[in-house]
Formats: C-alpha cells, structure tokens, sequence
C-alpha cells in the first residue's frame, strides 16, 4: 500500500512504494528494476548549476552502475515538461544524456514519502538525498547533503560495492574499503568461535576482535 506521510525511511525498512510520472513513463516503485539494486536520489531544481554535474556524474558513470547490477532513479519537485527541456538542454550543450527515469515530483508526495524535503533548509525543494535499495526492495544506506555540496560518486559507487561484496561474502569492510583490499571477518559469538579465532590462521589479526583476510 502507497503511503502519503511525511516520513524518514531509515535503514532497514522497506523502501516506501509510490507511482510517479517519470521521464521514462510512469512507474511503479515496487515493480521497477526487478531482481537490481536501485540508487533514488533526489536533487533540488532542474536547471541550476550543482543540480547539473551531479546528474552529468550519474550519467557518465551509468556503466559502472550497470556492471553493479544496479538502476538509478532521480527526483525533484519539477514538472516533466521541465525534466526534459533540461535533459534535452544538458545533451545540447555538453553531450551528457540523462537516460535514467527522472520523477517529477510536482505534488511532492515522494519527496515527503522520502523524508527528502528538510523544512530548515527548504520546504519547496528536496535536499540531496541518496537511497541505496537493495533487490528486495529494502533500504541499505542513506546520505543527505545540503543543497550548496555536490555528493561525491566514487563514494556513491564505494559504498554500493561495499555493500554488494559484504552481503555475498558475509564479511564487514573496513575504512576507506575499496575493491582488491582486505574485508574484516565478523567477530565471534560464542566461546568456540573466539578459541577458533584465537587458534586460526589469517591474513591479519589485530586481535580476536578484529580479523582480516583476502577474498
């Protein structure tokens, strides 16, 4: 069931369900990119100047995300006929095409459903939020930024990886993880599992408490 309150999805829950208009058509939240992961973010205004490197990032980044598995969805509280004389505007002038569906979110009813629209720094537009949902349509990793402050794509692209190889080998990354580095081998939970782990061979041990290793 759709929802219409004002809320702030955490991390954890099921992404809120919703249908919107989109730049590739009408949407069902629930029934789109079956079995992918998807990246909702939102951006405050079509044609303004931070709005536009971050959708050129996404854009000329998109392949990455593809190889992840993973679809990119954008919003802002604009109409359609405005999301695409900007996506036709940016392809015009610097040749970056904007393919990923933009919802125009003139009703700000997903804004709100997302917790996207933060009165203390504006109530008209969403700020720049970033929602990581996995295959089944739960919600993994949430950013915000302010208006003024791009996000950062290696991060976005960092973190999306991160959480992808931590759920197919069951391990935990450290900081500043990155792709080829070591991951950190969850803690024991028991007395067998720490005299294993005292007792084990690894590629690195701190101490029982933290392990690393090499996948």
């Amino acid at each position: 069931m759709e929802q219409e309150v004002n809320v702030m999805p955490r991390i954890g829950d099921q992404a809120p369900d919703f249908t919107a208009v989109t730049t590739k058509g009408k949407i069902k939240f629930s029934e789109y990119a079956k079995d992918k992961w998807v990246i909702l973010f939102s951006h405050p205004a079509d044609f303004t100047p931070v709005c536009t490197t971050e959708m050129s990032g996404f854009a000329q980044r998109k392949n990455e995300f593809d190889a992840l598995n993973t679809e990119l969805m954008g919003l802002s509280i604009d109409s359609i006929h405005s999301h695409l004389a900007w996506v036709n505007n940016v392809k015009e002038k610097t040749g970056v095409y904007f393919s990923f569906p933009i919802i125009a979110d003139i009703d700000m009813k997903v804004s709100k459903l997302y917790g996207m629209l933060q009165p203390n720094e504006s109530e008209t537009a969403a700020v720049r939020a970033v929602f990581f949902i996995d295959p089944t349509k739960k919600i993994r990793l949430v950013m915000y930024y302010p208006l003024n402050v791009g996000r950062n794509m290696d991060e976005i692209l960092r973190a999306l990886e991160a959480l992808q190889v931590s759920d197919a080998n069951k391990v935990a990354m450290p900081l500043n993880w990155k792709r080829g580095d070591k991951v950190i081998v969850p803690p024991p939970v028991d007395l067998d599992g720490l005299n294993e782990r005292l007792e084990g061979n690894y590629d690195e041990k701190i101490d029982f408490y933290l392990v690393k290793k090499d996948l």
